[in-house]
């Protein structure tokens, strides 16, 4: 390594302290790895190109937190939105606060810095242990949530028997409990994490490789585009079956309006009718539509980085990485972007979280129950008074 630097030794001193620091040299490190020479680029940045990835590094990692707390302190203090059904969406904010305050940092201070890691071996083995189990926590709980809005639709009234604070807890430790078991083999001597003083990376293990991102990302990915797709299936089905109920509703009223005596029965026996079946489908069509985002997000983000997470050891071998760092720590914040905009996705399609935010937002703390109650019901009074609507 020393070799390497002597030939910075032109620009005299300055260059010479630049040379015994592995951050501002630009040559790639030739590292030591259970007797193999592995090359790990560290890269260097200028001033501004510090002051831009820093300032825009900042940025996601405080709006990650300052979103998924609202999300937190939004059900945990309003009372209109302490229900089963959102404990799911505070655990999935929990997970992502925990990114943003457990992990986001030090990739930051990694990453302007170029790469080198500074914080030692034993917080190495930690610091990847928090990455892996929180990260993990999220794309499960994100899982989770599409199985819960499935069953919501297509079972809509066993489910919600079902679907009390127990259940949910349940459901909760048991993703937190199967992250965490994706951490644990580094940590008990079945797969090394490559930790050399420099670099801090994920063990290659063919095995745990594989292992790990199936459980992580692959399996719930495809539970995901499943229940997606059912779904969607439903909510198409329920769009016919809601026209052909309208075409044949209009043809009943036609024939009934002769018999005056039986036309005020009928048509509100019809009313309620309809205002349920405009209710159902209203929430199918949201929650395809909630789902399909969601989905879409969370693929867009993690995707990329879980291919070329799988692929890199079959690649580089076991004892390094020969992906590049910029794309590398591309792909990754790209994947921590998806705890950013969880919490505004479900915000977006959730009429409750959007008055609450706004609220906090404002600090308009005082009313806030009431004020949602209010909204709905003027909500309800509206699909009342015009049930004619189309959706």
């Amino acid at each position: 390594y020393r070799n390497l630097n002597r030939s910075d030794r032109p620009m005299e001193k300055s260059a010479a302290a630049a040379a015994t620091s592995p951050s501002t040299s630009s040559q790639p490190l030739v590292m030591e790895t259970n007797g193999t020479r592995c090359g790990e680029q560290i890269l260097s940045y200028g001033r501004v190109e510090k002051v831009l990835i820093g300032g825009v590094l900042t940025m996601l990692t405080l709006s990650t937190i300052c979103g998924n707390l609202l999300v937190v302190i939004s059900v945990c203090f309003v009372k209109k939105l302490r229900q089963p059904s959102n404990y799911l969406i505070v655990s999935l904010a929990v997970a992502d606060l925990s990114v943003a305050l457990a992990v986001m940092p030090f990739v930051s201070i990694t990453d302007l810095i170029g790469g080198q890691w500074i914080f030692g071996q034993f917080f190495c083995n930690v610091f990847i242990a928090m990455d892996v189990m929180c990260c993990t926590a999220s794309i499960m709980t994100l899982c989770v949530i599409s199985i819960d809005r499935y069953l919501g639709i297509t079972k809509p009234l066993t489910y919600p028997v079902r679907q009390n604070g127990c259940c949910m807890a349940k459901m909760i430790v048991s993703v937190w409990l199967l992250s965490a078991s994706i951490t644990l083999p580094p940590l008990f001597g079945w797969a090394q994490n490559v930790n050399d003083g420099r670099v801090c990376l994920i063990s290659q293990d063919f095995g745990y490789t594989v292992y790990s991102t199936a459980v992580a990302f692959y399996i719930p990915m495809s539970v995901m585009l499943i229940m997606y797709y059912r779904i969607y299936r439903a909510a198409k089905l329920s769009a016919a079956k809601h026209t052909i109920t309208g075409t044949e509703a209009e043809q009943e009223e036609e024939e009934c309006s002769s018999r005056v005596s039986r036309l005020l029965k009928t048509g509100e026996h019809h009313q309620r009718r309809k205002q349920k079946n405009q209710s159902i489908f209203k929430r199918e069509q949201k929650a395809a539509a909630t789902l399909g985002i969601v989905v879409g997000a969370f693929s867009f983000c993690w995707l990329p980085f879980f291919l070329v997470s799988t692929a890199r050891p079959f690649v580089c071998g076991v004892e390094c990485s020969c992906v590049p760092l910029w794309l590398e720590r591309t792909l990754l914040w790209l994947g921590y972007a998806n705890s950013l905009i969880n919490p505004f996705i479900y915000a977006f399609f959730n009429r409750d979280l959007r008055t609450t935010y706004s609220n906090l937002l404002r600090c308009r703390y005082r009313n806030i129950n009431r004020k949602l109650s209010a909204a709905g019901m003027h909500e309800a009074l509206k699909l009342v008074e015009k049930p004619d609507t189309d959706v």
